[in-house]
């Protein structure tokens, strides 16, 4: 039998604020997390990229320092995501033997690995750190938040690059559904604002370079879009089955209905330009939510702001929604928060959910000139959503031709 499966928790630390609350009130307000870098490595290494969408509020604000000494900085913000998530859904007396972590990153603890090379070269192996390897591992987030909530019914970490996260919620819901586990806290983070990634990500032309006007560099849609904006952070959100949510008189944000997972196999970076694989995700997501293409209300798109990825993406929702597509609203909160690589399908998709709670679409900011080849209802001021029965899904794609959506119901 087919459970119901809800959200019960969010938490997240982004570049818009330190908690949920604080980035869904920043989104709102249209403001943007992107901002210089003043690191002293930035002109140290001559960097052609010099701002990114770092965390508004630094770990050490909100850990102990033996936290932050122990942990890579994307291990520090899935803690603080996951803490706060876990508070925010009561902070539940759970069976440890039935409560599981879902988690994802796209490339886990590169600040450990490269600031540990650097030691290696500089001062010698005597000068390594000893929890070097914890501090690396891509699974150290979820192992992070799974130790701290004492989680016995499986640790289980995605790395599937940009679509990581939202595939660890489609991961939450089938353990659920499986009988797995009771409660699961699903999510993805993300610290890769160091030189290597920039320089990387910059030499193919994939970072956007408006290093006069950061504010307004992640653009999606527009006809001036250059390329993303590199963002760090995390975001929770605690799944359970709604038998259990309402045993202990949870309050429920809304029905998770599952999604999909689908793969171009195409290109290792560039995506599959008629979106045909990303096409069946979200045909997949929606109907495995047990709906139709007219129910869908409203879309967070994965709209990095890069030329190629977005017309892409825009390929894919046609193929999909047809004619319907002119008449559902459009969000792309990249723009706002930057592109949190592992951790964006997770703060996208927080995002939706308090979209359906409180029946309003987000923004999508520095929208001036519409690229005329991709007509979409593209949300550019808070606005209201229709009272009665919602549906929402959030897309992800990623390096390596990776896709997943995943497809939400209001309460």
């Amino acid at each position: 039998m087919t459970k119901k499966i809800v959200i019960t928790g969010i938490g997240a630390t982004s570049p818009l604020g330190g908690t949920a609350a604080d980035s869904w009130s920043a989104l709102l307000a249209g403001e943007s997390g992107t901002s210089p870098l003043d690191h002293e490595w930035v002109a140290r290494t001559q960097l052609p990229v010099t701002f990114a969408a770092q965390a508004r509020v630094p770990s050490i604000d909100v850990l102990t320092r033996h936290e932050t000494k122990r942990l890579d900085p994307s291990s520090q913000f899935a803690l603080i995501a996951g803490r706060e998530a876990w508070a925010d859904a009561g902070s539940p007396e759970a069976d440890p033997e039935r409560l599981a972590v879902d988690w994802a990153t796209g490339i886990g603890g590169v600040w450990t690995l490269l600031d540990a090379w650097d030691t290696l070269r500089e001062r010698g192996p005597r000068r390594v750190l000893p929890m070097t390897v914890p501090m690396l591992m891509p699974n150290g987030p979820g192992a992070a938040i799974g130790m701290d909530l004492h989680a016995r019914a499986g640790i289980t970490t995605v790395v599937s690059a940009c679509a990581s996260s939202t595939e660890s919620l489609v991961n939450a819901y089938n353990r659920l559904q499986a009988g797995l586990a009771d409660i699961v806290i699903a999510g993805g983070s993300e610290a890769a604002i160091h030189p290597l990634p920039i320089a990387s990500f910059a030499a193919m032309q994939a970072l956007s370079k408006r290093n006069d006007d950061p504010a307004t560099a992640s653009r999606p849609y527009d006809i001036t879009r250059d390329g993303f904006v590199l963002g760090e952070g995390a975001a929770a959100l605690v799944v359970e089955t709604e038998e259990h949510a309402k045993a202990r008189g949870a309050r429920i944000y809304a029905e998770l209905l599952g999604g999909a997972v689908t793969s171009d196999a195409y290109h290792i970076t560039a995506p599959d330009p008629e979106g045909t694989a990303a096409a069946r995700a979200m045909i997949t997501a929606i109907k495995n939510a047990g709906a139709s293409l007219a129910d869908v209300s409203h879309i967070n798109a994965h709209a990095t702001s890069t030329p190629v990825g977005d017309i892409a993406e825009y390929n894919a929702l046609r193929r999909v929604f047809g004619d319907l597509l002119d008449g559902i609203p459009v969000s792309a909160t990249k723009a706002s928060t930057g592109h949190l690589l592992g951790g964006a399908g997770a703060i996208e998709a927080l995002f939706t959910v308090l979209a359906l709670a409180e029946r309003m679409a987000p923004p999508t900011i520095n929208l001036l000139n519409q690229d005329p080849s991709i007509p979409l209802d593209v949300v550019t001021m808070p606005r209201t959503l229709p009272s009665g029965d919602l549906l929402a899904i959030s897309n992800s794609f990623g390096f390596g031709g990776h896709n997943a959506v995943v497809a939400f119901r209001s309460i």
